[in-house]
């Protein structure tokens, strides 16, 4: 059958048509995967002919306000094997095992495996540099020496809790190192060479190097100047008492700013693998919860003063051993009572009656309206983990028994930190803020601040003329009351003893206690607040006042000097009872002669120094309060000297 010449065209035309449109295509997808998939695919093609040693970025160093160094870095390389590259595995097991001190067995496994690349694990981690300079200088083929560093901590249990620490590959695994381990960790780098399918390296084609990003830099609200003076005075306490274990905290009571924290037990964060987990795992000072005991008075007290339900010097409160609520008899801690006093003395004496009368007029949703507001039974929102909330009663379980042992301290559980928070809200003026330790993030290069943390105030809890009363109450606990032994020459130091019995077995521990003490200064502008307590003391009577208030009240002395604050001649006089050593202050003793200082050698010791019978110096200098029978140094001239020094 003859076609004609128009079909034939048609059929010439749509298979020109269907050409076109199939090379169409074909170059399409050419052009597509030339133009644009190329880099793509190259890249994709270099990535299966490519190797990586990776570079670690040096992890963040913590660093406290002031810049010193608490966490840091120390060169650690690592080796890495490419088991194809190395051509005679017998060879190079010789010769690594004995610098890497590994077994020749299981090192020769290592070097044979069918893979790309292997880390020698454990033995060829972190290693050191003088290891690692005999690993280059073998110069064996597959066998690389990666850059990389390890935590470091160069005051060893110092601030441990806190800090936490890193694990092998430099991950966070405890305390700030944990909470902040994406800020400190940075980004891996790394150097990529290319090789064959047999894993030979390709000469032509070189390597590539991706620097890593180093993590930032931590700054903390820590002073190591005030958490060293901490640290000391808990491990003279800790040697003293042998306590079962021990807290500390010092705080801006203005910011929230924790300016020292330790506990005891301790660790050294760069043992941690020989150190049981209940130790490391138990920040005590923001974890652990109990009866606070009379630490906790303060809160009932400056309640009662801003719902002004009580004139501390007005009014009057007879205590005659114990307080009888429904049923209940709740004793005073002195047999037989305190008998007549005003409720300044009830304060003084930590009086557990006159504060039952006090949560009495108050009643029980008030009372613990305050306690909540004063941010207890829940947490602070403290940047480390593991903090408690403490244990309150429920409103529907409480009754007046349970109203009057809350407000002496007992019945209720609570965390140090919340203690710290809310004492400092009650005496910076009745702003509750927010604890916190980080204070900001700082680029490791640049030295720029990338983030900076800020004071948080959550709420006001009491006027600021209430915190005023409540300052001058707790002034008075350390001058004339419970809390002398945190007494401080020259500061005006307020505070509060708490003494708790300890929980067994769901029964009070007659012989077990937690003894306590919060004490603040210079009262009247309060920069520090210091809460010390000791659980379970040995070899000595276990009260807060005497145990924990001269912890405190040496800590507060040291760190008034760390904070610059002067000492001033204007505070309470210290009270003094039997037993305490008097101080006087010391006269001005210069142009006397020397048969006239005969009457102060019944008060002081005195040394001589030069000749002959007038004083024209003396040292400590006139005005300075020195305890009964400390020594004093007389120098001795004659009238000229003393008138020339007068007039010099």
């Amino acid at each position: 059958m003859r076609v004609s010449n128009v079909t034939v065209r048609k059929r010439l035309f749509f298979v020109f048509i269907g050409g076109l449109l199939i090379f169409s295509i074909i170059a399409t997808r050419l052009g597509y995967v030339q133009f644009v998939l190329g880099d793509v695919l190259s890249e994709r093609a270099k990535n299966s002919w490519s190797r990586d040693i990776p570079f670690e970025p040096k992890r963040g160093e913590i660093l406290d306000r002031n810049g010193v160094a608490l966490a840091t870095n120390k060169s650690a390389p690592s080796v890495l094997v490419v088991p194809r590259q190395i051509k005679d595995p017998e060879i190079a097991t010789k010769k690594l095992a004995p610098i890497l001190k590994i077994s020749e067995v299981k090192l020769y496994k290592i070097l044979t495996k069918r893979s790309s690349m292997e880390h020698i694990r454990t033995e060829g981690i972190k290693i050191t540099n003088e290891k690692a300079k005999e690993i280059r200088d073998l110069n064996l083929e597959g066998v690389y020496i990666a850059e990389d560093s390890k935590r470091y901590y160069p005051f060893g249990n110092y601030l441990s809790h806190v800090l936490g620490f890193a694990g092998i590959d430099n991950q966070g695994l405890n305390g700030l190192e944990l909470y902040y381990d994406k800020q400190l960790s940075g980004e891996k780098g790394s150097v990529q060479f290319y090789s064959d399918a047999k894993g030979h390296r390709m000469p032509n084609i070189a390597d590539d190097y991706i620097p890593p990003v180093n993590g930032l830099n931590l700054k903390l609200t820590i002073d190591s100047r005030i958490q060293t003076i901490l640290e000391r005075e808990m491990n003279n306490a800790t040697a003293q008492y042998n306590p079962d274990a021990m807290i500390g905290i010092a705080m801006n009571p203005k910011t929230g700013e924790i300016l020292g924290m330790s506990s005891r037990p301790g660790f050294n964060p760069s043992n941690f693998k020989n150190v049981s987990p209940e130790i490391y795992n138990r920040n005590l000072p923001v974890w652990s919860n109990y009866e606070p005991g009379s630490t906790f008075k303060i809160i009932t007290l400056a309640a009662a003063l801003n719902e002004g339900l009580v004139d501390l010097n007005k009014d009057q409160f007879y205590d005659d051993g114990a307080a009888e609520v429904a049923g209940a008899r709740l004793r005073c801690w002195k047999r037989g009572g305190h008998g007549s006093q005003s409720f300044l003395e009830v304060v003084q004496n930590s009086c557990n009656p006159g504060f039952v009368e006090l949560g009495n007029r108050l009643g029980e949703d008030r009372l613990f309206q305050y306690i909540r507001n004063f941010g207890f039974g829940q947490k602070t929102g403290i940047d480390l983990q593991g903090e408690g909330t403490g244990i309150l009663f429920s409103m529907d379980r409480v009754g007046p028994v349970e109203a009057a042992t809350t407000a002496f301290g007992q019945g209720v559980s609570v965390t140090p930190i919340q203690q710290v928070a809310a004492v400092s809200a009650a005496i910076n003026g009745g702003i509750l803020y927010q604890p916190y330790i980080a204070k900001e993030f700082v680029d490791p290069v640049t030295n720029e601040v990338v983030s900076r943390k800020t004071p948080i105030a959550k709420k006001r809890v009491i006027t600021p003329e209430t915190s005023k009363k409540v300052r001058l109450a707790l002034e008075s606990v350390v001058a004339q009351g419970t809390g002398k032994g945190a007494f401080v020459e020259g500061y005006r130091v307020g505070g509060k003893t708490g003494t708790a019995q300890k929980v067994k077995d769901g029964r009070y521990d007659d012989n077990s206690f937690i003894v306590s003490f919060i004490g603040f200064a210079p009262a009247d502008d309060p920069q520090i607040v210091v809460y010390i307590a000791v659980d379970n003391p040995k070899g000595t009577v276990q009260f807060g006042g005497v145990v924990a208030a001269p912890i405190v009240g040496n800590i507060i002395r040291d760190s008034m000097q760390v904070l610059g604050v002067p000492p001033r001649k204007n505070q309470i006089e210290r009270e003094f009872v039997y037993g305490d050593i008097p101080t006087y202050k010391l006269p001005n003793l210069i142009g006397l002669e020397k048969k006239d200082l005969q009457q102060l050698l019944d008060t002081f010791t005195i040394e001589y120094s030069g000749s002959g019978n007038v004083v024209i110096d003396q040292a400590p200098k006139a005005g300075v309060k020195l305890k009964e029978g400390s020594k004093i140094r007389i120098y001795l001239g004659t009238k000229e000297e003393t008138k020339s020094k007068k007039k010099n």
